[in-house]
């Protein structure tokens, strides 16, 4: 039976969630703030390119592979007390990159960011599950949790645009250490504890194991797709997929096993984290190149880049104040799918409202993706730690956010590689460009705009075609993220059931008293 003693949430419970919701918006910003300052930290600290590439990376990859073991770190040693030591790590890890003296010091800055974010956000996750035990609050308290999720990540460049008018490149890391104090003063007043009460030792062959697994298989797809084929990639995933073999059957034979892959058994369980990862995966491929488009092509600065993608932030945070509609009306199965196929929908649009000069039609079709993308990405999180036991939210949520970090991941790689090569496929450079330029132009837009912008004449037609190739592969790149994001919605449709009684599995029974 269920260990959920059902208490309506108070004052103290939703200022908890504030403290929650503050700690993974900035995890979120701090994942895209970083793109806007690459120019000015690259005019101080002159990193090599593959320093550039190492500093961008780093964050997501040590996030990502971090991410299982803290959660189980979590339900051993007590969330709050992680949460809190995680976000005093994060502080001193930011002040560290700010005043980075060296390319390798800002590395070595990110890794840190990386092992302290990893900490928070499946702590974030598995105290809501705690301290929510109504489902209805619960999953009001998530779509809470998602807007945090969502609009950090869409804030980042207006953030980073805001700060690099006026200060200068590490401003964008030591504005996190007043929200930290924040955060650790406020926490350690609001968060309840709350820990697995028969969590066992951390098996420490199993966290190596799956850090070996995840880091080398996202390190494989970012570079394969952005940058092809090479000798070195085909062993890496050799071994993040024998790590992962050998992680799998690690886990059907432990006692209390790091994940439980029985999980994966249940069909909400399953269903949400794809799900999920697909939200993800198109939301997280759309800023990257939208970002890109609307500077480079529209002539936006970046501040005004961060204040067009407003509708989509907007739209994502109205989800809390729909939530229960949805839930109402359809169900949690069939408001994951609908929400799929809004986002999906809402791509295909925005491959016609690119081609348009008026900005009011694609600030419409932000709405409608940030709405799908805000009630699919809530409602499958939600799916996901309401399917377990309360004493397991910890390892549910690491899974969750594993799942949440390889669809970022993969989104920038395989749209933004996608991108780059139907970019150079629509790109016709004419015969007698001189050798500079035509490298520029089909290495990138940013590229080209670098070298030509300015120049005047032939200069500016020749970006004006580059332009012009740029809009086309987005276009066609939004159509492949609908396609991929409305096929999700027809598997979210038929695995995750509607009724929130029916997507527990056999680990957890209700009795007719807690219902």
């Amino acid at each position: 039976m269920s260990s959920d003693i059902r208490k309506h949430a108070g004052p103290r419970e939703w200022g908890a969630l504030v403290v929650l919701t503050l700690a993974v918006g900035l995890i979120a910003i701090d994942g895209t703030v970083l793109g806007l300052a690459v120019p000015a930290l690259s005019a101080d600290l002159k990193p090599t390119a593959t320093q550039i590439l190492w500093i961008g990376d780093i964050y997501s990859f040590v996030i990502a592979g971090l991410l299982v073991t803290m959660g189980n770190v979590a339900d051993l040693i007590g969330r709050k007390r992680l949460l809190l030591i995680g976000s005093v790590g994060f502080g001193l890890a930011s002040v560290l990159a700010a005043y980075s003296q060296s390319a390798e010091m800002l590395i070595a800055a990110r890794v840190l960011l990386g092992v302290s974010g990893a900490t928070l956000m499946p702590s974030t996750l598995s105290l809501i599950r705690n301290i929510f035990t109504v489902p209805k609050e619960r999953t009001r308290a998530i779509a809470v949790w998602s807007v945090g999720a969502t609009a950090g990540s869409a804030l980042g460049p207006l953030v980073g645009g805001a700060l690099l008018e006026h200060f200068w490149w590490g401003s964008v890391f030591l504005i996190n250490v007043p929200v930290m104090l924040v955060l650790v003063i406020f926490g350690a007043w609001l968060l309840p504890e709350s820990k697995n009460p028969n969590a066992q030792p951390l098996d420490f062959i199993s966290s190596l194991l799956s850090i070996v697994a995840i880091v080398p298989i996202i390190y494989v797809m970012k570079q394969l797709f952005g940058k092809g084929l090479s000798p070195v990639l085909v062993p890496l995933l050799l071994i993040g997929l024998l790590a992962g073999w050998a992680f799998v059957r690690r886990q059907k034979r432990l006692p209390v096993p790091l994940v439980d892959i029985t999980l994966f058994k249940i069909p909400a369980f399953s269903g949400a984290i794809f799900s999920n990862m697909i939200a993800i995966f198109a939301f997280s491929g759309l800023l990257f190149f939208f970002s890109q488009y609307l500077q480079l092509v529209r002539g936006f600065s970046p501040l005004q880049a961060g204040l067009a993608e407003l509708p989509l932030t907007i739209a994502a945070i109205t989800v809390v104040f729909l939530i229960g509609f949805f839930m109402r009306t359809l169900g949690l199965g069939r408001s994951i799918a609908v929400g799929l196929w809004l986002g999906g929908i809402g791509l295909f649009a925005l491959a016609v409202a690119e081609g348009l000069s008026d900005y009011v039609w694609m600030a419409a079709v932000l709405v409608v993706i940030g709405l799908g993308v805000g009630v699919a990405s809530t409602l499958s999180t939600d799916a996901v730690v309401g399917s377990v036991p309360r004493e397991r939210a910890g390892a549910a949520s690491s899974v969750s956010e594993t799942a949440f970090e390889l669809g970022v991941a993969l989104g920038i790689a395989v749209l933004g590689s996608l991108q780059t090569v139907f970019y150079r496929a629509h790109l016709a450079v004419p015969e007698g460009t001189p050798k500079g330029a035509a490298d520029a132009l089909n290495e990138s837009l940013a590229t080209a705009d670098g070298v030509l912008h300015g120049q005047g004449g032939g200069a500016e037609a020749l970006l004006e075609m580059a332009r012009a190739a740029f809009t086309d592969a987005m276009q066609f790149t939004s159509v492949i993220a609908g396609v991929i994001t409305l096929v999700a919605g027809f598997i979210a449709w038929k695995l995750i059931p509607s009724s929130v009684d029916d997507i527990t599995g056999p680990i957890e029974v209700v009795s007719e008293e807690e219902r």
